[in-house]
């Protein structure tokens, strides 16, 4: 469970070997409530505010409640909005994720599981996303990708996929396994190609 999540978590979705664990431990300084663009000044990443307080270390991901204390949301739009509004399908889409930051989820699975359906929907014929009814041991059969997703993990990711053209392409070389949102906003129609190619 990812917010906005990076390609190659996109990739081995539309793989369909995957089970989102919404009974995964909550893990800080994760993708499960952060995602990274690319803006003017290079990588950047937005990270949802999640209510802290007792132990966070075991608590599911379902459980987790997100924080509204401070305008996260506004921050997360001015900067998606500064970062991509010159990209070719800005405009397509802009219309599809802005409600996002304007309203209010209790929970941040909720909030992902929303994002990711909408994702889902706009490169069409989603995969067969399959949710857990409980926390799924790591031994299982089912592919456990949750370690890989990790930031201190991303820095040895490949640009499997190929590369496409990214905004302020001028000023840095292609960055890999940025947010999905990266390559819609970039590659429109043909974004489901990149993420589905061998």
């Amino acid at each position: 469970m990812t917010y906005l999540g990076s390609t190659e978590y996109f990739r081995c979705l539309y793989d369909g070997t995957c089970v989102i664990d919404l009974y995964e431990h909550y893990v800080k300084q994760s993708y499960r409530n952060r995602c990274d663009i690319l803006t003017a000044g290079g990588p950047a990443s937005l990270t949802v505010h999640v209510v802290k307080g007792g132990s966070i270390r075991k608590r599911p991901v379902c459980d987790m409640r997100i924080d509204y204390s401070k305008r996260w949301q506004h921050q997360h739009w001015m900067s998606i909005l500064s970062a991509y509004r010159n990209s070719p399908y800005f405009d397509h889409y802009r219309d599809r994720f802005e409600p996002f930051y304007n309203r209010e989820f209790t929970f941040l699975a909720d909030w992902n599981i929303a994002l990711l359906e909408t994702v889902t929907g706009i490169l069409g014929t989603p995969p067969a996303l399959r949710f857990s009814d409980s926390y799924i041991e790591a031994d299982t059969d089912d592919r456990d990708l949750r370690p890989a997703f990790e930031p201190l993990r991303a820095n040895g990711r490949t640009t499997a996929g190929g590369v496409y053209e990214q905004v302020f392409a001028d000023r840095f070389p292609f960055v890999p396994n940025l947010s999905v949102i990266d390559l819609l906003f970039c590659e429109g129609p043909a974004a489901k190609a990149f993420l589905t190619q061998p």
